[in-house]
């Protein structure tokens, strides 16, 4: 089994009961959701709305690959409304966005999936919730 972490996003309609669809969606299709963080009301990063986000962060296990949790985790982010996705940092309101963080100790570079996801570190609203599922991480990478 693979331990993957996500970070879980929405800021338009029911936030929290989409992020909460989403993460039974994930047990469903991925995986068990082992850890799970509390939801966090932020403000929009990149962007300007006056719509504020609801983050959590969630640690699975599964047997997928991370091309496959990447494609399935887009499937859900469709089913649950969103339509597009941000590209070349334009960032915008969404009903969901999931962004694979971690998955095991794997570094991959490729078009459409980096992990460790490159801007993590630079997002409180990806690392306060991670940190309260993983508070080892800054140890992990040395950010201490």
């Amino acid at each position: 089994m693979h331990i993957v972490y996500m970070s879980l996003g929405a800021n338009i309609g029911d936030k929290e009961a989409t992020l909460q669809r989403a993460i039974t969606r994930i047990e469903e299709l991925i995986g068990t959701v082992v850890r799970r963080s509390a939801f966090l009301v932020t403000e929009p990063w990149g962007f300007r709305s006056d719509n504020r986000f609801v983050n959590a962060a969630i640690c699975c296990t599964t047997d997928m690959s991370p091309e496959r949790v990447l494609e399935v985790t887009q499937k859900i982010e469709r089913e649950l409304g969103r339509t597009a996705k941000s590209v070349a940092g334009q960032y915008h309101d969404r009903t969901i966005d999931i962004d694979l963080l971690l998955y095991d100790d794997l570094c991959i570079d490729m078009p459409g999936l980096q992990i460790p996801h490159p801007r993590m570190f630079e997002r409180d609203f990806v690392m306060i919730p991670l940190r309260e599922i993983m508070p080892d991480i800054d140890e992990r990478f040395r950010l201490g």
